[in-house]
């Protein structure tokens, strides 16, 4: 029998020994993505196109306070620019690479040394923090990101900045794919455009990253992450979806026993007719009294949670040991390249 997972990536999920809804504050960090003049102020090379959704979300405000409270609890920050040289467009051709790369390239945008480059006046790094070296198109990972995170240990990345469509999603969906906790700050982030940034706040973030917050909603998770405390979720904490939208109140807490697993019952109400039986480990944070659980309210009427959840249910869901199967699309197996 063909081992079926001979050639599978190592897909994982960084935090899973860890079984907490808060946010550690020795594995989690924050990382800040172009909080720089372009953006952000007036003058910048796009500040006319994103100006709208800065003014509407009191962008700035909100992530200097995240910043600040970040710093606070002895939190990480790490900060991801970008810079562009004229070797990056006379040798690598970088303006051919991708539609945001000509823009950039056209409008000047992000030239190393420039003002535009520069920090925004009320974001500016401390001498002591991580300013990692600059990613070329919407990929903090592409930078020395990766290195600075393993080097500290972390698992849980909250991801602010600009652009939310651009940079903040694009670093976020490989964050997940490496496996770490990803939180994204909604009023902490902005866009070129209202649609951009709505499709990305209420649409895809929800989708790859456990939980789409506030700024105030951050400083309050923060404020019971206290080391050896115990966060847990608790009857009458209101739940929300991943995408910020509010699912209910908690009215029952159940843990596991016999062929029972742990689940919180939300009952009926105005947006769910019926009972709403959650499995607990889809809540994955806690911030004062609410609970935020990996799901979008949008689609919590879809999932299979009209009933408690049983052993048998996770386990039909697991699927069969990688060990038992033989093809792993059924007729077929994935293509490997021969090996000589």
């Amino acid at each position: 029998m063909e081992q079926a997972n001979s050639n599978q990536s190592k897909a994982t999920f960084l935090p899973k020994a860890e079984g907490s809804i808060s946010f550690p504050l020795d594995k989690t960090a924050l990382l800040v993505i172009d909080p720089v003049n372009d953006f952000l102020s007036e003058g910048g090379a796009a500040y006319e196109l994103t100006k709208t959704t800065l003014t509407k979300h009191d962008m700035i405000k909100h992530l200097k306070m995240a910043i600040e409270g970040a710093r606070a609890k002895g939190m990480p920050v790490l900060f991801g620019p970008m810079a562009y040289t004229e070797d990056d467009y006379a040798d690598e051709k970088l303006q051919k690479k991708s539609g945001i790369n000509r823009m950039m390239f056209e409008t000047k945008m992000f030239l190393a040394g420039s003002w535009g480059a520069d920090f925004h006046p009320d974001l500016q790094p401390l001498p002591d923090e991580i300013v990692l070296l600059p990613h070329k198109t919407c990929d903090v990972f592409m930078s020395d990101l990766p290195e600075q995170l393993e080097r500290l240990g972390i698992t849980h990345l909250v991801i602010a900045g600009m652009a939310a469509n651009m940079c903040c999603e694009s670093t976020a969906r490989h964050a997940v794919e490496d496996g770490y906790d990803v939180t994204m700050l909604k009023d902490a982030m902005g866009a070129a455009s209202i649609p951009e940034y709505e499709a990305a706040v209420h649409l895809n973030l929800p989708l790859f990253s456990n939980a789409v917050i506030t700024t105030e909603e951050f400083l309050k998770a923060l404020e019971i992450a206290a080391p050896l405390q115990t966060v847990d979720v608790q009857e009458g904490d209101t739940v929300k979806g991943s995408d910020n939208g509010e699912i209910g109140t908690v009215e029952k807490v159940v843990r596991a026993a016999n062929d029972a697993e742990s689940y919180i019952l939300v009952p009926r109400g105005m947006i769910f007719k019926t009972d709403t039986y959650i499995p607990l480990d889809a809540v994955t944070k806690r911030s004062s009294n609410e609970v935020f659980i990996n799901i979008p309210k949008l689609v919590v009427g879809e999932m299979p949670w009209k009933e408690a959840p049983t052993q048998q249910d996770r386990k039909s869901k697991q699927g069969p040991p990688a060990s038992e199967v033989s093809n792993l699309y059924r007729s077929r197996t994935a293509s490997a390249l021969s090996r000589r």
